[in-house]
C-alpha cells in the first residue's frame, strides 16, 4: 500500500470483507464527500483480490468530467502492482483475473455517444460473455450512484451477472434488501479530513428585510473570505478561500448581477479574482484547485456537484431555488473538504459557510446534515474565568510507524494474560479449546437443522447445529487463508505481510518466536486461522486496547503548554430544541441548554452541573485541536492518541475537577460504554490530576436507579464495584 488508512477507513473495508460473504446481492457504502471513498474501495478490491481467485471487478461512474480516469490514476497510486484498466485497455485485451476495470456508464448506454459503435459495443458484450465463460466472477462497483438509475443503466449491471453490487455515495438513493455500510461524519471529522461544522448564515438576524439578495449575501461572503485568508496568513499557511456562488439554472439576469456587483468590488475576469464554470460560459478556471490559486470566487450553476475536489473552498453563497435534496447535499460536500486534510485548531478555519435566503434550502441542509449543520453565535468568555490556568498535553509531530515487531510482543503478550500460555504447547493448546478455538484439521462449516413454526429467535435457538466438515486443500483454501489474515489485519491496522509474519511466529511450527503459543503445521495453520478468524479478530483488537498486554515502553516526547480557556466560541446549538434555558454556570455568557452536538451523558452532566450547589461554574471542552485541553496516552503499540476530557469544572469551595463522561449502565448493570480505551484514559487523568494537584475522573449513568456515578480514585466497568460512588457524594 501506498498510503496509510485512517481507523475509519479500516472499520469500513473489514465491513465490506464481511458483507461480500453475506447473502445478498446489493451493498450500499454511504460516505461524505471528503472521507477518502476511492482510498477505501481501491484498498477493499487489492485486499480482496487477494483471497479471491478469478475475480473482476468494474467500477462504474457517471459521465460528467473523467472520474473513471481520475479513480483508476488513484488506484494505480495506491495499490503498487495492481491491474488497474480503462475501457480502451478492455476493449484492446479484454478481462482478466485480478483486473479492475474503471469503465464510465455513458460511454456505454448514452444515445449519441461515439465512444462505442455500435460494433464495439457488441464487442464489448462479448468480451463479457467470454469472460464469464472463463470461469471470472464479477463483481460491480456503481460510484456516485445517486444518479445513473435508468433502465438502460440496469441493463449494463445485468450484463456482467454479478452477484455483488457495492453502491456508494455521500446520498445514495434507497435500494431495496441492500445492507447498509455508513461511514459515521464524526469519525471523518475526528481525522480532520472535512470541516468540523457548517455554519449556516452567521450573525443574520431574526427578520430580515433586504432590497437586493445578491449585494447582501456576497458581501457576508467576501467579509468571511477577508477574516479567513487574513487567519491563514497569520499562521503562515498559503490557503486562498475560495466562495462559490451558486445560480439558478435560467438566470441570465442573474448572473449578470453577481458579474456586476463583483465588479463594483474589484473583482473581475480580466484581473483574475473572479471565475466562472457555466456549460457556455468557462473563465479562469485553469489551477482553481490549488491552495493559493488567485480567483477568490467562482460562479457555478450544476457543474460542480459531483467528481470536482476544490478543498479550499470554503464559503457557499447559494442563490438557487427548487434544488432536489440529493443535489443540495453534494453541492455542500464541495465545502466541507480541508485544505491539507487537518485541522487547524481554530473555530474560523475548521468551518465552512453557508449564505443564502433560501429558506427552504437551509432546512433541506439541516434535515441532510443533523448535527454536522446548526444555528451558530459567537459567545464571550466571562471576565472572572480569564485568569484559569491548567497544563495541556500534545503528542510528538512523529508520525508512528505500525511496527510489527512490537505487535507481536503485545499479541503475544495478550494471550499470556489471558490464556495463561506458557512454554507447554499441548497445554496451551487445552487453554486455548477452553476459551472456544478450533483444532478440527477440516474447515468446518455450521448449519441448522429441525423445524420450526415462527421465524423469530425462539424458534431458530431451538433448531440443531449441523457440522459441515470439508477437506482442506492449500491450493482451493489457500486464497480463503490470505483474506482471512488480511482481515484480522485491518483491525489493528496492519498490512497482509506482516499480520502474517506475526500468525505464523506464534501459532505455525519451525519459527523461534517469544511468547510461542502452538506448534502448528501449515495445513493445521491454514485450517487453524479459517475455522477461527471471529476469535482471532477478537482477541488482537483486544490486545491494543488491554490494560494486562500493555509493555514497558520508553515514554515517548510529550509537550506540555499552559491552558486557558478561548476568549471567544463559536457556540453552535440547536434552535428547534424546546429548552432554550441559559446556563449560567457555564464560563461563556449565552450558553444554552440546546447545546449541539452533545451525547446525553454529557448533556446530563451539563444539567447536574447547573442545579448542583456544589459547582460553581463549568467549561465545555473541544475534542479535537491544539486549542483544547488534552492528555496524552499510549495505545500497546506506542502509539499516541489525544484524549480530551469533556470538562473542567469549578467546586464551591475553589477546588477545579476535570471530568470524562462516558456512556452508562443499563438497568441490569451491562456497560454501554463503547470505547475500549475507558480504563487507559482513566489512568492517564489520574496520574495528571495527581501531578497538577486537580481533582476529577469518570462520570457515568447508573439507569436502574437514574443517578449519575463517579469514580475517582481506581476504575471498573462493573457499576457494583466500590469505586463507583454517587456524583452528588463527591462533587
Amino acid at each position: 500500500m501506498g498510503i496509510t488508512l485512517a481507523n475509519f477507513q479500516l472499520r469500513a473495508i473489514a465491513a465490506l470483507n464481511d458483507a461480500m460473504e453475506l447473502p445478498g446481492r446489493d451493498i450500499v457504502l454511504k460516505s461524505c464527500t471528503g472521507s477518502g471513498k476511492t482510498i477505501m474501495l481501491t484498498s477493499f478490491m487489492a485486499g480482496y483480490l487477494l483471497g479471491h481467485s478469478r475475480t473482476v471487478f468494474v467500477w462504474l461512474t457517471p459521465g460528467r468530467g473523467d472520474l473513471e480516469e481520475q479513480s483508476c490514476e488513484k488506484m494505480r497510486r495506491y495499490v503498487h502492482g495492481c491491474s488497474a484498466k480503462l475501457l480502451p485497455d478492455v476493449m484492446s485485451s479484454g478481462f482478466e483475473e485480478n483486473d479492475v476495470c474503471f469503465i464510465n456508464w455513458e460511454k456505454l448506454n448514452k444515445k449519441g455517444n461515439n465512444a462505442l459503435k455500435d460494433s464495439e459495443h457488441a464487442n464489448f458484450i462479448e468480451l463479457v460473455r467470454s469472460a464469464r465463460e472463463q470461469g471470472l466472477s464479477f463483481k460491480v462497483i456503481v460510484d456516485e450512484s445517486h444518479q445513473n438509475n435508468t433502465i438502460k443503466s440496469s441493463d449494463i449491471l445485468g450484463l456482467f451477472h454479478t452477484d455483488k453490487i457495492i453502491r456508494c455515495s455521500a446520498t445514495p438513493r434507497a435500494v431495496r434488501d441492500a445492507l447498509l455500510i455508513e461511514v459515521p461524519e464524526e469519525d471523518v471529522i475526528a481525522e480532520g479530513l472535512i470541516k468540523k461544522l457548517l455554519i449556516i448564515n452567521e450573525g443574520f438576524e431574526q427578520h430580515i428585510r433586504v432590497e437586493d439578495q445578491v449585494s447582501y449575501l456576497i458581501d457576508r461572503a467576501l467579509s468571511r473570505q477577508s477574516e479567513l485568508r487574513g487567519e491563514y496568513l497569520r499562521r503562515g499557511v498559503q490557503v486562498q478561500p475560495l466562495i462559490i456562488v451558486q445560480l439558478p439554472n435560467r438566470s441570465d439576469a442573474l448572473l449578470e448581477s453577481v458579474e456586476r456587483y463583483f465588479d463594483s468590488r474589484g473583482i473581475t475576469y480580466e484581473n483574475g479574482l473572479l471565475s466562472v464554470w457555466l456549460s457556455d460560459k468557462k473563465q479562469n478556471l485553469e489551477g482553481i484547485a490549488e491552495p493559493d490559486a488567485r480567483p477568490i470566487a467562482v460562479i457555478i450553476k450544476q457543474a460542480v456537484a459531483t467528481g470536482w475536489d476544490c478543498p479550499r473552498a470554503q464559503i457557499l453563497v447559494k442563490l438557487r431555488d427548487n434544488m432536489s435534496e440529493v443535489f443540495e447535499i453534494q453541492t455542500i460536500g464541495r465545502i466541507r473538504r480541508m485544505p491539507e486534510a487537518r485541522h487547524y485548531g481554530s473555530e474560523l478555519l475548521d468551518c465552512c459557510y453557508l449564505y443564502t435566503l433560501d429558506e427552504k434550502f437551509t432546512e433541506s441542509v439541516k434535515l441532510s446534515l443533523g448535527k454536522d449543520a446548526l444555528d451558530a453565535r459567537r459567545l464571550l468568555l466571562r471576565p472572572e474565568y480569564r485568569s484559569i490556568s491548567l497544563v495541556s498535553q500534545y503528542k510528538t509531530d512523529v508520525p508512528f510507524p505500525r511496527d510489527a515487531r512490537l505487535a507481536l510482543e503485545v499479541i503475544g503478550g495478550w494471550y499470556v494474560s489471558k490464556y495463561h500460555t506458557g512454554s507447554d504447547m499441548e497445554r496451551n493448546r487445552a487453554a486455548l479449546e477452553a476459551g472456544g478455538y478450533s483444532f478440527a484439521q477440516d474447515i468446518v462449516n455450521y448449519t441448522k437443522s429441525g423445524t420450526v413454526a415462527t421465524l423469530d429467535s425462539e424458534g431458530l435457538a431451538s433448531l440443531n447445529d449441523v457440522a459441515i466438515h470439508e477437506e482442506l486443500s492449500t491450493h482451493r483454501h489457500g486464497k480463503e487463508y490470505h483474506h482471512c489474515v488480511s482481515e484480522i489485519g485491518l483491525k489493528i491496522g496492519l498490512d497482509y505481510t506482516s499480520i502474517n509474519a506475526i500468525i505464523r511466529r506464534l501459532f505455525l511450527e519451525g519459527l523461534k518466536s517469544r511468547p510461542k503459543i502452538t506448534s502448528l503445521g501449515i495445513r493445521e495453520l491454514y485450517s487453524f486461522v479459517i475455522n477461527n478468524k471471529s476469535l482471532l479478530v477478537e482477541d488482537v483488537r483486544s490486545a491494543m486496547s488491554a490494560e494486562t498486554a500493555q509493555l514497558a515502553l520508553p515514554v515517548s516526547g510529550i509537550t506540555e503548554h499552559p491552558f486557558t480557556f478561548p476568549s471567544e466560541l463559536m457556540f453552535t446549538f440547536d434552535s428547534t430544541s424546546k429548552s432554550q434555558q441559559e446556563l449560567t454556570k457555564n464560563v461563556y455568557a449565552g450558553y444554552l441548554a440546546s447545546a449541539e452536538k452533545r451525547s446525553l451523558p454529557e448533556k446530563l452532566f451539563e444539567q447536574y452541573c447547573q442545579r448542583s450547589p456544589g459547582i460553581s461554574w463549568f467549561y465545555k471542552n473541544g475534542d479535537k485541536g491544539p486549542e483544547y485541553l488534552s492528555i496524552v496516552y499510549e495505545d500497546n503499540l506506542g502509539r499516541q492518541k489525544s484524549f480530551y476530557p469533556d470538562y473542567v469544572v469549578g467546586g464551591s469551595d475553589g477546588s477545579i475537577w476535570v471530568i470524562e463522561t462516558k456512556g452508562g449502565f443499563t438497568r441490569t448493570g451491562e456497560s454501554e460504554d463503547i470505547d475500549r480505551f475507558t480504563a487507559k484514559k482513566f489512568a492517564v487523568l489520574k496520574k495528571y490530576l495527581e501531578r497538577n494537584s486537580l481533582r476529577g475522573g469518570i462520570v457515568r449513568q447508573d439507569k436502574q436507579s437514574g443517578e449519575l456515578c463517579i469514580c475517582t480514585y481506581a476504575y471498573s466497568d462493573d457499576i457494583r464495584d466500590s469505586c463507583w460512588q454517587l456524583l452528588s457524594e463527591v462533587l
